[in-house]
C-alpha cells in the first residue's frame, strides 16, 4: 500500500482525465482551457508529493494527509462544472414545465408564499447552510473514529460527488432563481417556459430571497460568493446530503445520524424554498443519491477491498 494510489486519488486523477479531454474537445468554445489544465498538473503533482510523504511516514496522519486535499478540491471542482456547461444549451425549461405539469404551479415561488414566518425562513436556511458541516462533521467522525473504513467513504464520497459533477457539465441546468430571472417571474407563474438555448452562456444575476436573519444572510453570502447558473439537476445539496446520511448509518452510530436527521429533512425542504431546485431536481437528488450510493459501495468491494492500509 506504501508505493500506491488510495482509491480516492485514482477517483480524482480518473475525474482529470475526463475532464482533460474534454478540455480538448472543447478548446475553441472555453474560457482560459489553459488555466484548467494547469490547475490539474498541479493536483497531480500534489498527489504525486503527497503519496511520496506518506511511503516515508506511513501512518494515519499521512494518510489523512493525503485524503483531506482531495475533499477539499471538491470546492473548485464544483464551480468550474460552469466552465464546460455554458458550452451547451440550457435544460430548464424542460424541468420547469415537469414541476408545472405536476403540481399545477412552482413550488420554488409558492413555498416561500405559503410559509411566510421569520421562524421556518430562518430554521431552512439553516437547513440549507448545513449542508457544509453535515459532509465535513461524518467524514471526520469516519477519519477518527472509523479509520479502518475510511478509504471506503472517502471513495464513495468522492465518487457519488464526481458523478454529479459530470453530469453537470453535460446536462446544464441553472435552477429557478436563474430561469426565472431570465424569463421573468409573471411567465414563470403562467406557465410559460421557453426555451433560453445559451442564455446563460455568460454569468446572470440571481433572485435573492430578503433577507430575514443570520442564517438566511449566510446563504445569501454563500450564493453572491460562488453560486454560478449550474448543478441544479439533480439537486446536488439533496443528493450529497444523503450519501452523507447512509455513510452516518454505515458507520453505525446512532448518535450521529439521528442528530443529523432534522437538519437533513430541514435541507431537503430549504433547496426548493430558497428556489435553488425544482422539485424533480430533489427528487432526482434523493433517488440518485440511493442507486450511486450502492453502485460506489459495490465498485469498491469488487475492486479495492483486499487492499490494506498498515
Amino acid at each position: 500500500m506504501k508505493k500506491n494510489l488510495t482509491t480516492g486519488e485514482l477517483l480524482t486523477l480518473l475525474y482529470m482525465v475526463v475532464t482533460s479531454v474534454m478540455i480538448f474537445f472543447l478548446w475553441p468554445q472555453m474560457e482560459n482551457p489553459a488555466a484548467l489544465l494547469g490547475v490539474r498538473l498541479a493536483v497531480f503533482c500534489g498527489i504525486m508529493v503527497l503519496g511520496k510523504i506518506y511511503s516515508w511516514w506511513p501512518n494515519r496522519f499521512t494518510w489523512v494527509l493525503r485524503n483531506g486535499p482531495l475533499i477539499l478540491m471538491l470546492s473548485y471542482w464544483y464551480p468550474e462544472t460552469y466552465q464546460f456547461a455554458r458550452v451547451f444549451p440550457y435544460l430548464d425549461h424542460v424541468f420547469a414545465h415537469a414541476d408545472w405539469a405536476i403540481f399545477g404551479c412552482q413550488p420554488s415561488i409558492e413555498f416561500s408564499k405559503a410559509v411566510p414566518s421569520v421562524f421556518w425562513c430562518e430554521a431552512l436556511n439553516l437547513g440549507y447552510y448545513s449542508y457544509y458541516f453535515m459532509m465535513s462533521g461524518v467524514l471526520l467522525f469516519a477519519f477518527l473514529c472509523r479509520f479502518k473504513q475510511s478509504e471506503r467513504y472517502v471513495f464513495i464520497f468522492l465518487g457519488c460527488f464526481f458523478i454529479y459533477y459530470l453530469i453537470f457539465e453535460w446536462m446544464p441546468v441553472a435552477g429557478p432563481y436563474y430561469y426565472f430571472k431570465a424569463i421573468g417571474l409573471e411567465a414563470a407563474m403562467a406557465g410559460n417556459y421557453p426555451d433560453v438555448g445559451h442564455y446563460f452562456a455568460n454569468p446572470a444575476e440571481l433572485i435573492h430571497a430578503s433577507v430575514r436573519g443570520p442564517f438566511s444572510q449566510l446563504v445569501h453570502d454563500i450564493q453572491v460568493a460562488g453560486e454560478n447558473p449550474v448543478g441544479a439537476f439533480p439537486s446536488s445539496h439533496v443528493s450529497m446530503s444523503t450519501v452523507t446520511m447512509m455513510l452516518a448509518w454505515r458507520m453505525r452510530n446512532k448518535w450521529l445520524f439521528w442528530g443529523l436527521m432534522p437538519l437533513y429533512v430541514l435541507l431537503c425542504f430549504s433547496t426548493v424554498y430558497i428556489m435553488a431546485h425544482y422539485v424533480v431536481d430533489s427528487i432526482g437528488g434523493l433517488l440518485s443519491a440511493v442507486l450511486l450510493f450502492f453502485l460506489m459501495d459495490w465498485l469498491y468491494t469488487q475492486f479495492f477491498v483486499r487492499r490494506q492500509r498498515p
